[in-house]
């Protein structure tokens, strides 16, 4: 069942058009990735779905209903631009920011201080917002954002700013919050943990949905029929075993024993009829198909779009 769905979105400023009928569906209980270039159209349509700015064409279904005003509140969102207030002490800003999301003020300082500990910060409690560095004040801004439990999450750039540890530590809140059945949006330029966190993404380039699925069936759906062979035996009996039922790109000697190549195979039917060559006349200790990364697939996608 789809959570969020974008239906036909565009959006126009002066001589620029930043939005072009994009759609999308955001699963429930999902983290969807959304990517693209810098000035494809990510903030602006994360700002439309949180009804900072308002579509000059389309909608966004919440639950299935056009969303409102009061549906915000069900919501979370991170900004790039962070937006706590520097002068304000840490911990009356989490509470004041989960009290304007309708926790009591008993609730509200519980939870912040159980969310101040999870994240190493409780010391800070009584600290002002311009005492932080830039990553422990966006630990702060994770924080308010999550206090109140919204069912729809929404991150532009989380990661930023982060050291690996945190940015490791943030991966494993955010797919913690999906367990328990949030829905979250990330809008990120970091490919590698859009591999690791992400189940669908939409990748976005001049205003444009060019690309939208499942993170894996994706990977798998661009493959180019390369596989990686490891094996034990003579290098040439390997290639006059394969000579005409595919290409040897790469061969690899190890002084361990275990020599590798990799093979494009262009026909899927020659898939077995190879393995069963191989098994014949080398010793075949691995054969597995080269899945392309994410950020592969990103560069191909946006360069095909030009």
């Amino acid at each position: 069942m789809d959570l969020l769905k974008i239906e036909n979105i565009t959006k126009r400023y002066s001589g620029h058009t930043a939005l072009d009928n994009v759609s999308l569906s955001i699963p429930e209980g999902s983290i969807y990735g959304l990517l693209g270039p810098n000035g494809a159209g990510k903030t602006t349509l994360l700002r439309i779905i949180n009804r900072i700015i308002m579509p000059d064409a389309g909608r966004v279904l919440l639950d299935g209903k056009e969303i409102t005003a009061d549906d915000v509140c069900h919501i979370g969102y991170m900004p790039e631009e962070r937006g706590l207030y520097k002068k304000m002490k840490l911990g009356e800003q989490a509470v004041f920011f989960a009290r304007i999301k309708g926790l009591s003020h008993k609730e509200a300082t519980q939870k912040a201080k159980m969310w101040f500990e999870k994240f190493g910060i409780e010391d800070w409690w009584n600290k002002k917002v311009g005492d932080l560095s830039k990553g422990m004040a966006q630990k702060v801004q994770f924080i308010v954002n999550v206090l109140h439990e919204p069912k729809l999450l929404i991150f532009d750039e989380p990661f930023s700013g982060f050291d690996p540890i945190n940015a490791n530590l943030l991966k494993e809140e955010i797919l913690a919050l999906r367990d328990k059945g949030a829905t979250i949006i990330f809008s990120t330029h970091n490919m590698s943990s859009v591999e690791e966190v992400c189940d669908h993404i939409t990748l976005i380039d001049k205003s444009r949905n060019i690309l939208s699925g499942n993170v894996e069936k994706i990977r798998h759906s661009h493959g180019t029929n390369i596989f990686e062979i490891s094996y034990r035996g003579d290098g040439q009996k390997l290639t006059d075993t394969v000579a005409g039922q595919c290409t040897v790109m790469e061969m690899a000697t190890s002084s361990i024993g275990i020599n590798k190549a990799k093979i494009h195979i262009a026909n899927d039917s020659d898939v077995r009829n190879v393995i069963a060559a191989l098994n014949e006349n080398v010793e075949l200790r691995s054969f597995s198909e080269v899945i392309p990364t994410m950020n592969d697939i990103f560069i191909r996608a946006v360069e095909c779009n030009v």
